[in-house]
């Protein structure tokens, strides 16, 4: 009749067994492995969906520290440094050495926040971005992504620092700093150095500042009725401007201090804090030698003859030189009255 419909013997024992257990287990595992590599698949896909954003929120993260303790790009909006700095370069603001002492010197370009009214008719930027470009590109900037042009913030060459007098002009029309003139190779083309006359004592913990096109920079000289004669205080300063970082044709480094190598030290300044109550002086608020009061003439006359009454020889006594005498080589000899008279006392 045949063998359809009949199950066909196999290899009797545990031989047929064993076989049998095989082809089970091999069926049953590629659909287990089809099933593993599909459940990784989606593993893989959640986890990626969930990584990215974590990925994101760190590189901003990182963004935002090193724009905020270690060095922020601006883009420069005005002439006022040309031909140094140009309309539309970008800069890199170094804001980390300020944090270990670091103090702008003479020569370099800083970047300061505006100390009040030096943006008035000054320095005008592009025009406004329409509403939402404007938001995103704030955004953008305040996370590092985009360089700076905040209208509150100014450039200027440090010209001179605490305790330099500034003075323009000499009879060459050179500015001099601490009387030295300078030779300024960094100033617009056809520029002077100054057509406003001015003489500046910089205060303690400000800087004067110009901008290089000096014909086209609002800077101190034009702010010398305001505080500090227009000087910059340190607690505004953002940054010192290191180079130029783009376009890379602009490429340049931007401190100067070479041109200052010459000043010499601010000279020692004049008795300023007379009547301060934390100095200490022999003269009055007039220049006067003051005297001492009646109530302290006696107290003044006991502290200054202590050392006379214990250094001169009492009543009797004679002081010589001898070899085995004390300090100095001196030693006291008495008179016979003098040790009679010790001796009844």
């Amino acid at each position: 009749m045949g063998s359809r419909g009949r199950t066909l013997p196999g290899p009797a024992g545990p031989a047929g067994a064993e076989a049998a257990g095989t082809g089970a287990a091999a069926t049953g595992g590629r659909a287990a492995r089809r099933k593993a590599a599909r459940r990784v698949k989606r593993r893989r896909r959640r986890s990626a969906v969930k990584e990215v954003p974590i990925l994101i929120a760190v590189a901003l993260l990182i963004a935002l520290v090193l724009k905020t303790f270690l060095v922020q790009a601006f883009v420069i909006p005005s002439g006022s440094m040309e031909q140094t700095i140009r309309i539309g370069d970008r800069v890199l603001v170094d804001k980390l050495t300020p944090w270990f002492g670091s103090r702008p010197q003479r020569g370099d370009v800083i970047v300061f926040r505006d100390p009040g009214g030096w943006q008035d008719g000054a320095e005008t930027g592009a025009g406004a971005d329409p509403v939402g470009v404007k938001q995103v590109k704030q955004f953008l900037t305040f996370i590092g992504l985009l360089p700076a042009a905040n209208e509150h913030d100014l450039i200027k060459r440090v010209i001179g620092v605490g305790g330099d007098t500034v003075k323009c002009c000499d009879e060459n029309g050179k500015i001099t700093v601490n009387g030295t003139p300078l030779d300024e190779p960094y100033l617009h083309p056809d520029n002077p150095p100054s057509k406003i006359d001015f003489t500046v004592r910089v205060p303690a913990g400000r800087y004067f500042v110009m901008g290089d096109h000096r014909s086209n920079s609002a800077d101190s000289r034009f702010h010398l009725d305001g505080p500090g004669q227009g000087t910059v205080p340190q607690e505004l300063v953002v940054g010192r401007a290191v180079v130029i970082a783009w376009p890379l044709g602009h490429w340049r480094q931007l401190s100067e201090r070479d041109t200052f190598a010459s000043v010499g030290d601010a000279p020692p300044a004049e008795t300023q804090a007379r009547g301060s109550p934390h100095s200490v002086s022999p003269m009055d608020q007039q220049g006067l030698i003051q005297l001492p009061t009646p109530a302290e003439l006696p107290l003044v006359m006991g502290v200054v003859g202590l050392p006379h009454a214990y250094g001169r020889p009492q009543r009797g006594e004679r002081s010589e030189r001898s070899g085995c005498g004390g300090l100095g080589g001196r030693r006291t000899v008495r008179s016979r009255r003098a040790r009679e008279a010790a001796r009844g006392g």
